[in-house]
């Protein structure tokens, strides 16, 4: 069961969050003992920390939740987003005790696991407020007790960034892989029980994907091979794929240059599909620029409006980059944009059959508003 913290550690806050900018907040320990630097950001979302920690696209991030109660859902197998934590750190008000029936262990018995470190006790909406203010800041997190608050935030002002770094390499697979041949991890959440027959075979990038990104393009009639980052786009076309995914992934995308060249060499001769950093990589394939947003957008409470038909869906979304609209030519036009503040949500090839979506259609966690996009990948490869 989850380790339980007496009130002297938590009186002492020997746990430090140290930010770029000299500001320091303690608190306490509540994952494995040791530190990290990280880009700090901010989540809105109530719940889904387990989706959250595991979905690769938070590598080189702390996480700050801004729902002050953490904890209580515990952990599963069955919803997780990949095959570890693969966020730097998490931050939370409060860490709650286990209360959940499917939890099989505590928030901070995975963290440990993970070795990932955790903080508690500090003021999230402190923390959300600095970042909407700042911008996204750069930290150091100290949970070992060893590093002086001095020291943490000289660290986390010699700390590279995210910036030009490619961090999609570092969380894709090794090799190729077909994702759930025999149905069992799409079948697990008890969604169905037969699953739809296959009638697309599509090659999925892994910049990080997310397993659910899986299960639903499979709930969707595909058969999907996984493949490295860096695969080229000679090596997709061998596989004589029906349509190729872009899926979601950390850091910068201008700085994964070899997938913004295989995709330019993909576009026009199979139908193709992106979402998040693979949304920001076929913008840029296309002729777009990239740009950092202030703060990101973190969340699954995000409103998108879709052009064709003027409604608004609520999003999953978890990205610091985004496309300019000025900078895409002619024969790109925007599909959706946010209504928060006008940022390019989504986009269509006007001649080739090519679309992308800068938030998370499969919504792990998060409203399911957006799923119709799986169907819409099936309709270009029927046409």
């Amino acid at each position: 069961m989850q380790r339980t913290y007496n009130w002297k550690e938590k009186r002492e806050k020997n746990a430090v969050l140290a930010f770029e900018d000299g500001t320091v907040l303690r608190g306490y320990s509540i994952g494995a003992p040791v530190d990290r630097e990280g880009e700090v950001v901010f989540n809105t979302g109530m719940t889904g920390y387990q989706e959250i920690l595991s979905d690769p696209s938070y590598a080189g991030q702390f996480v700050t939740m801004t729902y002050t109660q953490i904890g209580s859902t515990g952990i599963n197998a069955e919803d997780m987003e990949s095959r570890k934590f693969f966020a730097n750190g998490f931050i939370v008000h409060e860490l709650n005790e286990v209360s959940n029936w499917r939890s099989k262990e505590s928030l901070t018995e995975a963290l440990i696991r993970h070795d990932i470190p955790g903080i508690a006790g500090v003021d999230t909406r402190a923390i959300t407020s600095k970042i909407r203010n700042c911008g996204t800041m750069k930290a150091y997190m100290c949970c070992s007790g060893k590093i002086s608050p001095e020291k943490a935030v000289a660290k986390a002002k010699s700390w590279e960034g995210l910036d030009n770094k490619d961090y999609a390499s570092k969380v894709s697979c090794e090799k190729p892989y077909q994702w759930d041949p025999d149905g069992k991890i799409t079948k697990s959440w008890g969604i169905c029980s037969i699953l739809p027959k296959v009638e697309f075979k599509v090659v999925a990038y892994d910049f990080g994907i997310k397993w659910n990104i899986l299960r639903s393009l499979r709930l969707s009639g595909m058969d999907v091979t996984v493949v490295p980052a860096k695969t080229t786009a000679a090596e997709v076309l061998k596989k004589k794929p029906d349509g190729v995914f872009l899926s979601n992934g950390p850091a910068d995308p201008a700085a994964v240059s070899y997938a913004i060249e295989a995709s330019r060499q993909l576009i026009g001769k199979v139908p193709v599909m992106g979402i998040c950093l693979g949304h920001q990589i076929l913008g840029i394939a296309v002729g777009g620029e990239r740009f950092r947003l202030k703060f990101g957008h973190h969340g699954c409470n995000h409103p998108v409006k879709r052009l064709e038909n003027e409604s608004v869906e609520i999003t999953s979304q978890n990205h610091n980059f985004a496309i300019k609209q000025d900078s895409l030519p002619s024969t790109v036009e925007v599909t959706h944009v946010n209504l928060n503040d006008q940022t390019v949500e989504g986009i269509r090839h006007k001649k080739e059959p090519m679309f992308a979506v800068q938030y998370h259609p499969e919504a792990s966690p998060g409203p399911h508003d957006p799923r119709y996009l799986f169907n819409q990948f099936k309709e270009l490869m029927k046409k």
